[in-house]
């Protein structure tokens, strides 16, 4: 029988330990191109490892999720971080595990906000992208470049989560 899993909301502090959280921080804003544009600066930094490898922009088009939903994998990159940041103005599920020696523990599943991105860090255990509601596009900062930057595991007792209440 699968395990029910609490959804949360996303925070700096409660996602730290998997990555960074994607939002436009006051204490990084310094105003540019003569005080008409906010930035708000080095929100986070990709990571890469291996020869020939580089940082790629992707845009991934997410399929909505049917609920109750059951997360039965987990997966992870070797060689480098990912981000998601929503372009479509949606909400999304994040689903990360601590790792326990070398596998993925019981999964902390998020609810991000419409303005919020996250980055897993390198050989962070996480679920797909989980759209929302409808089809759903987002910017990933990835890595490219030679080797398996991919592991995936399988749960023996898969958990669920119930629709989030938008």
């Amino acid at each position: 029988m699968p395990i029910e899993l609490p959804i949360r909301p996303l925070t700096a502090q409660s996602f730290a330990s998997f990555g960074d959280v994607i939002e436009a921080d006051p204490s990084t804003m310094r105003l540019i191109n003569g005080g008409t544009t906010e930035r708000f600066h080095g929100l986070f930094s990709p990571e890469i490892a291996g020869e020939g490898a580089r940082v790629i922009v992707n845009i991934f088009r997410g399929q909505p999720r049917a609920f109750p939903y059951e997360i039965g994998m987990m997966e992870r990159h070797p060689f480098g971080s990912q981000s998601f940041s929503p372009l479509s103005g949606r909400q999304f599920l994040v689903a990360v595990s601590p790792d326990e020696n070398g596998k993925p523990g019981a999964p902390q599943v998020f609810l991000a906000a419409p303005h919020q991105g996250v980055n897993y860090r390198r050989n962070t255990w996480h679920h797909p992208l989980m759209a929302i509601g409808e089809v759903s596009d987002f910017l990933v900062v990835d890595r490219d470049g030679p080797g398996n930057n991919l592991e995936e595991v399988f749960f023996e007792t898969p958990f669920v989560i119930r629709e989030p209440q938008i």
